[in-house]
C-alpha cells in the first residue's frame, strides 16, 4: 500500500489468462495432474514472454534448441534464458512497427 508504483489490482493479469479460462473446456487432453501440470508451465512461459516482450514462437524456439544443450541439474544454468534476460538473441524479441 505504501509503494506507489505496485498496480492497485490484477486486471493485467487477469487479460492474461482470459483465453485459457475461456478454452478450458477444450482442453480435455489435461484429465490428469500431469497434464495439467504440463499445460500451467506452457501457459507461463507463453504468458510471460509476451509481458516481457518477447515474441513467443521465437522464444519457444530458442528454448528448444538452447535447452538440450544445457546441464539439467544447475539452476544457474538458466537465467540467461528467462524472458527478461538482456542476453536473448534479438530474434525472440517482437519488433515494433514504426
Amino acid at each position: 500500500m505504501k509503494d506507489g508504483r505496485i498496480e492497485i489490482d490484477n486486471n493485467r493479469a487477469e487479460r492474461s489468462i482470459k483465453p485459457f479460462v475461456i478454452g478450458r473446456k477444450a482442453w480435455l487432453f489435461a484429465v490428469s495432474t500431469r497434464g495439467a501440470t504440463s499445460s500451467a508451465i506452457a501457459y507461463s512461459l507463453v504468458e510471460t514472454a509476451k509481458e516481457n516482450g518477447a515474441n513467443p514462437f521465437f522464444y519457444l524456439q530458442f528454448l528448444f534448441e538452447e535447452l538440450p544443450q544445457r546441464n539439467l541439474e544447475k539452476n544457474a544454468e538458466f537465467e540467461d534464458l528467462m524472458p527478461w534476460s538482456k542476453t536473448l538473441p534479438k530474434n525472440c524479441y517482437i519488433q515494433s512497427k514504426k
